[in-house]
C-alpha cells in the first residue's frame, strides 16, 4: 500500500504557479535584489509583503512553492531566496530571443539593457520592409520573415517578441512556432492564438490605460 502511494505520488505533476504569483515573484526578486544590494542577508515576508501591498500570509504562500527555505522568527536568507526565485522563474540561465519588427518600438526594445542583464539575449531580426532588410542594428543583421525557419533553429532561439502590425502578429507567431520557439511575447495589437505547445504573454498599453480610466473615473485607488 505505502509502495503504491508513493508511486502514485511520484507520478502527480507539481503545482504550477498563478499568473498572478508569477507576477509577484518577479517583483520579490527585484525587492530581494535591492536588498542585497544594501547588504541585507536576511529578509522578511512582512519586508517583502510591505513593498508590494499584500499580506505577510500571500507571501509565505508564494514562497512555499519553493521549498522550505524559511525560518519562523527569522526570516529567509536573502541570497538563497533570490537565487531559489530565479530559479522558478527559469531567468538563472540565458535565453536566447528573436524579435520580429524592427520599427520605433523594436529598436527601443533591442536597446534596453534590461533585457540582457536578466539573461534574454536577443540573437536575431525580422522585418518585413525590404528597406530594413539586410540592414545591420546593434551588430544584428534584418532577416525577412521567410528566413525564420531557417535562422531560428540554426541560433537556438528559444523566445519570440513581437512588434509587428496585428494582422501580421499570427503569421509571425506560428512561424516562429514552426522554427522551435516556445514562447512569444506580442505587442501587437488584437487577439494572438496561441500555436501548438507555445506559451503567448500579450502586451497591449492601450488596454492598460483603459483599466486605468475605468479605475480613476470610478475614484478606486486600486
Amino acid at each position: 500500500m505505502a509502495k503504491e502511494e508513493a508511486a502514485r505520488g511520484a507520478s502527480e505533476p507539481e503545482p504550477r504557479l498563478s499568473r498572478a504569483s508569477v507576477g509577484r515573484f518577479s517583483l520579490y526578486l527585484r525587492r530581494l535584489e535591492a536588498l542585497l544590494r544594501e547588504g541585507a542577508a536576511k529578509v522578511s515576508s512582512g519586508v517583502l509583503g510591505e513593498a508590494l501591498g499584500v499580506t505577510d500570509a500571500q507571501v509565505r504562500k508564494d514562497l512555499a512553492y519553493l521549498g522550505n527555505l524559511g525560518h519562523p522568527g527569522v526570516g529567509y536568507a536573502a541570497p538563497e531566496l533570490a537565487a531559489a526565485i530565479r530559479h522558478a522563474l527559469g531567468v538563472d540561465r540565458q535565453w536566447r530571443v528573436a524579435l520580429a519588427g524592427v520599427g520605433n518600438l523594436g529598436r527601443a526594445l533591442l536597446r534596453y539593457r534590461g533585457f540582457t542583464e536578466r539573461g534574454f539575449r536577443i540573437t536575431a531580426l525580422f522585418d518585413a520592409d525590404p528597406a530594413k532588410i539586410g540592414q545591420c542594428i546593434d551588430g544584428l543583421e534584418v532577416h525577412s520573415p521567410e528566413a525564420i525557419p531557417h535562422v531560428l533553429p540554426a541560433l537556438g532561439v528559444e523566445l519570440g517578441v513581437l512588434t509587428v502590425p496585428g494582422e501580421s502578429a499570427q503569421a509571425a507567431a506560428d512561424a516562429m512556432a514552426a522554427a522551435g520557439v516556445r514562447g512569444v511575447l506580442t505587442f501587437a495589437p488584437g487577439v494572438l492564438r496561441p500555436p501548438a505547445g507555445v506559451s503567448v504573454v500579450s502586451v497591449d498599453v492601450t488596454v492598460q490605460l483603459e483599466q486605468l480610466a475605468f479605475l480613476v473615473q470610478l475614484g478606486g485607488g486600486e
